[in-house]
């Protein structure tokens, strides 16, 4: 018998008087328009968040709040069908978010495949993160059996978000395999290490055809904002924020960077400059002649300034200053 589970809470306000949500700070950063589309359903939040870790489903609901994410995903095995409505912890998650279940602790497409089915008559979605980790030292996704589970589960009718290595030949046969995503990962998962898989998540961000969502590693809000930089099109955090000192602000920390680091790609970075030489920002020649001919008071002020005094201080004319 299906068992449909309705999450219960408080609804997630958007906008910066009513919380700490991306939703209102992304409007008012101009990104309105720009919503994340997975499988043809657009979402506020760029950022997306994990239940685990939490010293408390309570202290988790406050988080997940504070980060105004669309979309939280949770470990089918945590899941105690049985306590529905009791206390589970799908009872502590917002209304209104979508629930996406993952395969966390599966070995093989196999067992992948079943507790994602678990996962759909449970909670009514066809969403499903894919995770296939036999490595319990390292948890790196297994790519040939991680492949083989996604073909069965798109094959099932899933709409699939795999967790997979910054591969980038990976990811491509991820997408025609019919997955709605490809998440490559930043570094080992709960490592809090960053994204030390840059160049390779550059590279699949060139020529992914759906978006790109960073998992696993990131344990800052800077690193969030430096995937948003490259390209990425969302970012999905859990240690980071659960085991922080503060949960609740460091999640509202995420939203906030994720924003700024999609803002800065929409922007178009600077080009870098030359690593041996520097380039002013301010011009090196000229502006003091200029001063010193448009000013008023006649040859003291021009006196003044070509003597390389001005009062007691010096003016040195060979520095470049900021803006």
């Amino acid at each position: 018998m299906t068992q449909q589970i309705t999450p219960t809470g408080p609804a997630i306000k958007a906008g910066p008087a009513g919380g700490a949500g991306t939703a209102g700070v992304a409007a008012a950063a101009g990104l309105g328009e720009d919503p994340l589309r997975i499988a043809g359903t657009a979402y506020a939040s760029r950022l997306l968040v994990g239940t685990g870790k939490f010293a408390s489903h309570e202290l988790m609901r406050a988080s997940l709040v504070a980060s105004g994410a669309d979309i939280v995903t949770i470990a089918l095995r945590r899941v105690d069908l049985s306590r529905a409505g009791e206390g589970d912890v799908l009872d502590f998650v917002p209304a209104g978010m979508t629930l996406l279940p993952n395969t966390s602790g599966a070995v093989d497409a196999a067992e992948a495949l079943r507790l994602a089915r678990l996962g759909r008559a449970a909670t009514g979605t066809a969403l499903v993160k894919l995770e296939v980790t036999p490595d319990p030292r390292t948890l790196a996704p297994d790519p040939i059996e991680t492949l083989r589970a996604a073909e069965l589960m798109v094959a099932d009718g899933f709409t699939v978000l795999p967790y997979c290595s910054a591969d980038p030949v990976l990811a491509r046969r991820l997408e025609e395999a019919g997955c709605a995503t490809v998440m490559p990962l930043g570094s080992w998962i709960g490592s809090n290490r960053g994204l030390r898989t840059r160049d390779a998540i550059e590279a699949i961000v060139e020529t992914a055809g759906v978006p790109v969502v960073v998992d696993a590693g990131l344990g800052a809000p800077s690193d969030a904002a430096e995937a948003m930089e490259i390209g990425a099109d969302a970012v999905l955090v859990n240690t980071a924020i659960a085991i922080s000192a503060d949960p609740v602000t460091m999640a509202r920390a995420f939203a906030l960077a994720t924003t700024a680091g999609r803002l800065g790609y929409l922007a178009g970075r600077a080009r870098p400059g030359s690593a041996t030489a520097a380039a002013a920002s301010s011009p090196l020649t000229g502006f003091l002649g200029a001063l010193a001919d448009g000013g008023a008071g006649g040859t003291a002020g021009s006196d003044a300034v070509s003597s390389g005094t001005v009062g007691s201080g010096t003016v040195s004319s060979g520095v470049g200053g900021g803006a």
